[in-house]
């Protein structure tokens, strides 16, 4: 008997540590969420996201077999793929025709969760749960606050918290007007070259869907879309996609939001269309920005489709195409120019002025217009709590460079891993190359020109071709340095402030 009791005392004791111990990990748990929900800086949160699925992404690709296996892939080629595929970057160093079936479902799911429109919405619900959070700690300490809410159904705080999870659910509009059967309709004059490649077409149409709406450019064939040039009727339709998943994204959100609202009438419409800075959600811009940048869009389009036309109508990488077809494709560049990095022309051929033009459309952030900013504050008006944070924000905003200055040491550094490269290979590795290389990086575009062993000086037979970007023959310190910029140009916006601190006159 008294052994009995011994042992159930003993467990009972086990039993009650167990406890004690998961209870204080719910409550490390508990501290953590909260601190990393009101305490971490969205910075830090982004790019822990994208190393962690950059990360993952290469695991996967590691361990799941390649479809050519006379194609053994280094470790940094693979985990330069992954992030490009997780940044929708769309470099690559490896030909995307030696990945298997299974390794481009997965290329897919990346590309598909580090789309801005994905982490926008991620961004939002993380946001709507902060506001939850905050609502929570007010109900539990009233009596320690000293400044009380109003509870005015016109306040801006009372109506975020009010709507609660509606105005999430408000954004979840059809992603992808374009659906895959009218990708598969429109693509069978294309069925042909799929079926040469070994290449299966449901997996070909998700990927390119997936790929055009988030903007990553990849295309599961070696050339891109240099195969399809003459499919015109594939090409519009990707390029709506394309179009809609990034830089007329907003505008067309605003549209429809202005349409749900005349149509149900429901007051939620009305206040978010009215109080777009409150709500918080980066895409959803005032209706003379978001006029603007459709405006902008199109008059970008069409100053590169007539530079485009102009100097390339008769070069040979529209040769064999018909007039229409040479129209759907210039537009096609010029859609793909901004961030999407698809292509149905070797860059290594085009016009050094058309080039340059592509690298200044590279360069500017999706939503680029010619009016001022309406969302812009003055310190000066804001509450004193909040005057204090935007000027810890400024001062750390001043020590920054410009966007320019980043591109400028970036393009630096890899002239210096490539210096003997630059030295032997000039033709290849220019200045010029280089430029657009890391300007494409940095816009997460994917435009490459490519490398070619026939522009090589020094050719010593043992070179070949084969169908990566310009950085697939850079060295491993050079590629790193873009992996660098890639993940850089995927935060971008949140150094867009940088730089105010100089002056330059």
């Amino acid at each position: 008997m008294p052994s009995f009791k011994i042992k159930a005392s003993y467990y009972k004791n086990s039993s009650m540590q167990n406890a004690n111990h998961a209870q204080n990990l719910l409550d490390l748990t508990r501290s953590m969420y909260h601190s990393l929900l009101f305490h971490v800086h969205a910075l830090w949160i982004q790019l822990f996201y994208f190393i962690f699925f950059s990360v993952l992404g290469f695991l996967l690709l590691k361990l799941l077999p390649m479809r050519d296996f006379s194609n053994r892939s280094s470790n940094l080629d693979l985990f330069f793929t992954s992030i490009s595929a997780t940044t929708v970057s769309s470099m690559d160093t490896v030909p995307l025709e030696s990945f298997s079936n299974s390794q481009l479902i997965v290329m897919t799911l990346l590309m598909l969760l580090g789309g801005e429109v994905f982490t926008s919405m991620l961004g939002l619900q993380f946001q709507n749960i902060r506001i939850k959070k905050e609502q929570e700690i007010i109900a539990q300490k009233p009596q320690s606050l000293d400044l009380t809410i109003s509870h005015d159904p016109t306040s801006d705080l009372q109506n975020q918290i009010e709507m609660g999870t509606a105005d999430v659910k408000l954004f979840n509009i059809p992603q992808n007007p374009m659906s895959q059967n009218h990708i598969k309709l429109n693509s069978v004059s294309a069925k042909a070259i799929l079926k040469e490649k070994g290449i299966n077409l449901q997996t070909f149409s998700f990927f390119t869907v997936v790929s055009s709406f988030s903007n990553c450019g990849f295309i599961p064939t070696n050339e891109n879309m240099i195969v399809f040039k003459a499919c015109s009727g594939l090409l519009l339709i990707v390029s709506a996609q394309i179009l809609l998943g990034n830089t007329l994204f907003a505008s067309t959100l605003r549209f429809v939001m202005w349409v749900f609202k005349k149509v149900t009438k429901r007051q939620e419409f009305e206040y978010m269309l009215r109080n777009h800075e409150s709500i918080g959600y980066d895409h959803l811009l005032p209706a003379s920005r978001a006029l603007s940048v459709a405006v902008c869009v199109v008059g970008f389009m069409l100053i590169q489709l007539v530079l485009f036309c102009s100097m390339e109508w008769w070069s040979e990488g529209l040769e064999g195409l018909g007039s229409y077809q040479k129209l759907v494709a210039g537009l096609f560049m010029s859609v793909n120019s901004r961030h999407s990095g698809e292509s149905v022309v070797d860059l290594s051929v085009v016009s050094p002025a058309v080039l340059v033009l592509y690298v200044v459309m590279m360069y500017l952030p999706p939503y680029t217009c010619f009016l001022p900013s309406e969302e812009s504050h003055k310190i000066e008006n804001s509450p004193p709590l909040e005057t204090k944070k935007k000027r810890s924000v400024w001062r750390w905003q001043n020590v920054l460079l410009s966007q320019l200055s980043y591109l400028a040491i970036f393009v630096i550094l890899v002239c210096i891993t490539e210096r003997r490269h630059l030295k032997e290979d000039p033709l290849n590795f220019n200045v010029l190359n280089i430029v657009i290389e890391v300007t494409s990086a940095y816009g997460n575009v994917g435009y490459s020109t490519g490398y070619s062993c026939q522009r090589k000086l020094n050719n010593d037979g043992m070179c070949k071709d084969a169908w990566t970007g310009f950085s697939g023959r850079w060295s491993g310190e050079g590629k790193v340095v873009l992996m660098a910029v890639m993940f850089f140009g995927r935060l971008k916006k949140f150094s867009f402030d940088g730089g105010k601190a100089w002056k330059l006159a």
